[in-house]
Order: C-alpha cells, then structure tokens, then sequence
C-alpha cells in the first residue's frame, strides 16, 4: 500500500457515481485541503482530511509506503481522449509552408498532410514506430497524462492501417499509461482514389474493418466527416460496417466547416464527436438529445490558427464538453495536456473548473473509461499527479509554461 500525506488539496474528488459534468454543474469541483490519500493494489482506496482517526490508523500500518506531498495538490491523471501519436517522423516544411500563408487545404493538394505522413508511415518498421511512439509516451506522462487514445489513420491502406494498429497493441502492452484504440481507416482519401473515393470507401468496409476485428485490434471506429474528407453518406456506411464488427463510433467532425459529421455522430450514438469549430444552434440541438460527447481539440486550432469551438455556448447550452490534445505530426505536435488546460480557459473562456473537469472525468467519458478513471474516486484507478506546491487550483491553466508535475503514478505504481 502507498499512503500519500501532507497533500495542499486533494482535486476533483467526485463519489456521485456521475458520468459526466454538464452544463452549470462544471462549476463545482470538489477538493479535500489539507489531504492523504491511501492506494491499495492499482486503485485508490481511501482519503480524508490528515487529522482524521482513519488517517493515524493507516499511517501506522507496516506495510504502507509513505509519500510525503510536501505540500503539493494531487489531480486525477489527464485522460487524452484524441490523438495520432503512432506517427513517423515530422512535418515542420509544412509548419513554414503556413507561415508563408498556405492553407490546410492548400498543403494538402500538394501532397503534404495526412498524405505525407502516410507515405513516410509506408517507409517505416513497426519497431521504429514503436520507439518514436514510446518516447512519445514518456513525455505525455511527464506532463500529467494518464490515460490516451490513439488512431491510427496514417496507413491508408490495409497493410499499414493494421501495422499501426499493432503498434498500439504493444504499447498497451509495454506502457503504464491506460491506452483505447481507434481505427481511422477514413482519414483521408489516397491519391489513387482521388477520383473514385467511393471505392475507397468500399476497401475501408470490404477488407479494412473485417481484419480490424477479427484480430481485435481496435475499440473505436472513426471518420474524418468533412469538407475535402469524407461526406456523411460515406460517413454513415463506414460506421454501419464499424457497428456490426462491435466497434463503437467516434468522429472527427465540423472542423473545416458545418459538415453534418456531428448529426451523423449522434445518429451512431457515437461515444464522442470531436474538433467542432464549426457549430451552431443545430449541432447543439442535437447533442443535447444525446449521449455524445462534444470533444474540442485547441492544439489544433492554435497550431493552424482556426476558428475557436464554441464551447462556452455549448456549456452555457447545458452541454458537457471535454478538451484533448490531438497530438500528431500536422495540426498538433504537442501531448501536453497542461497546455490545453490553460488553452480551455484562455482562448476558450473555460472557468478553471471547467478546464479541469474537461480534462479529467469528462475527456474519460469520451475515451469509454469513466468508470475508472477522470476522478479522485474510491475504487478507481490510481492514475493521479502531485504537483510542485503551487498557491492554488488555478494557477494549473495560469502558469502555460512551466510543468507542474513532481511525481506520476500511473496504477498505483509511482513513475516519477
């Protein structure tokens, strides 16, 4: 057992049972002051205040390590519940190229993009793959990360959608980090079917997604639901193809304009709909009859300077919303979910406690793992942080530049 004291404030502590936080309700972020926290196994067990009966009796047990807080706060981990990090080297050409006032759009019918990374993705081994998205990893965990999902997506054909795939396998296997896998098969359409994306459409279904699951290789399907990328007919039949194979949706949607990929989410029932830069009173209409979660991706929009999502509209709508980082190679070449905490509330008029929230419980709703992870809540994980002692809650999103984090357990195991 691992006994963690002198804890400044123990964060987000929830035992509702709740799922989410939406609307108003993301105001309120319980927090314990002047804390321990007990971990038996890779679960949190107990917490209270540090003068409690129940504090003295644990401390006093001989086989309880001791970590001292020293006054520092302990989070639940950040869940980062949308990335592309299995990805092969770099795209900073394409960084200058949008300095020079090139768009999204315009790199992308030069070859750059998704299509440039699925050509150098072709041209690497999976153990090479494996050690770039390793190290990856190390970093995200250093700044808070406890959980993520990753996609695949820059194969773009059978062979290197499944490599990707398998990469994600191993790393579940070799990381301490929690990891969901998603299948994104319909990233982009390759050049050979630039004219005939419909029979590209028929691969994704006809060979892509049956291989997917029978080497159960991923727990989400995805599709770039989008102006230039997929349409929502297409978007439809591919997650149709997904729901049959057991695979629940996810969906890239409303990035580039108002596209119908978040009505076409919702209609799949699609565990989240993320980026949304494109979103009126319809999509919130219709996210508010659902059980999807909208996911907004500010690396990307910062990265690419877009339009902002909605999202304090959204909130004020009595919606949930959850933030992640979109860490890949074009749009968002950063994990560091301590940046999109403070992304939240600067750019995105978030309330600290929202942006925690956001971060935590409801980004672990949209990656399918909320019963186990985004709260400081007896029985779940023990994927938590200590921060540096720091003057308050708020100076998380506050202090953009500096990392926070002193110690990570991830599983009840301490990391760093």
């Amino acid at each position: 057992m691992i006994i963690i004291t002198n804890i400044q404030q123990l964060v987000n502590v929830d035992e509702s049972g709740r799922a989410v936080k939406v609307g108003k309700d993301m105001q309120k972020l319980n927090t314990i002051s002047n804390a321990w926290l007990l971990i038996e196994g890779d679960e949190i067990r107990d917490y209270g205040e540090m003068n409690s009966s129940e504090f003295q009796q644990f401390i006093n047990l001989s086989d309880v390590e001791v970590i001292d807080a020293e006054n520092g706060m302990v989070f639940p981990s950040f869940c980062d519940s949308h990335t592309h990090l299995v990805y092969a080297g770099s795209r900073e050409q394409e960084f200058v190229d949008k300095i020079r006032g090139l768009s999204y759009e315009e790199i992308a019918r030069r070859g750059g993009g998704i299509l440039n990374s699925a050509q150098l993705l072709h041209q690497t081994s999976e153990e090479q793959l494996l050690d770039q998205a390793l190290f990856r990893l190390d970093e995200i965990i250093h700044y808070g990360t406890g959980a993520v999902e990753i996609k695949s997506g820059y194969g773009l054909t059978t062979e290197d959608e499944l490599k990707i795939l398998r990469v994600i396998q191993r790393l579940k296997e070799l990381s301490p980090l929690t990891i969901k896998s998603t299948f994104l098969g319909a990233h982009a359409i390759p050049w050979e079917y630039k004219d005939a994306p419909d029979d590209y459409v028929d691969v994704i279904i006809q060979e892509m997604i049956p291989q997917v699951a029978s080497e159960g290789l991923a727990d989400f399907i995805d599709v770039f639901c989008d102006k230039g990328f997929f349409t929502p007919e297409q978007t439809d039949r591919i997650l149709m193809a997904g729901m049959k194979y057991g695979l629940k949706a996810k969906i890239h949607a409303n990035e580039l304009d108002f596209s119908g990929g978040v009505q076409v989410g919702v209609k799949y029932n699609a565990l989240s709909v993320d980026h949304l830069e494109y979103v009126g009173d319809e999509e919130i209409e219709c996210l508010l009859q659902s059980e999807t979660m909208p996911t907004i991706l500010p690396g990307a929009a910062f990265f690419l300077n877009m339009p902002h999502a909605p999202a304090r509209k959204m909130i004020d709508a009595g919606l949930p919303v959850a933030f992640a980082s979109d860490y890949n190679p074009g749009s968002s070449p950063s994990g560091n979910m301590q940046l999109v905490l403070s992304l939240a509330c600067i750019q995105y008029h978030l309330l600290p406690e929202e942006a925690i929230l956001a971060t935590t419980l409801n980004s672990a709703y949209a990656m399918g793992i909320d019963d186990i992870m985004g709260s400081i809540t007896r029985g779940k994980k023990a994927n938590l942080f200590i921060t540096h002692p720091i003057p308050s809650t708020y100076f998380m999103p506050y202090a953009f530049g500096s990392n926070k984090v002193k110690h990570a357990i991830l599983n009840g195991q301490k990391i760093f």
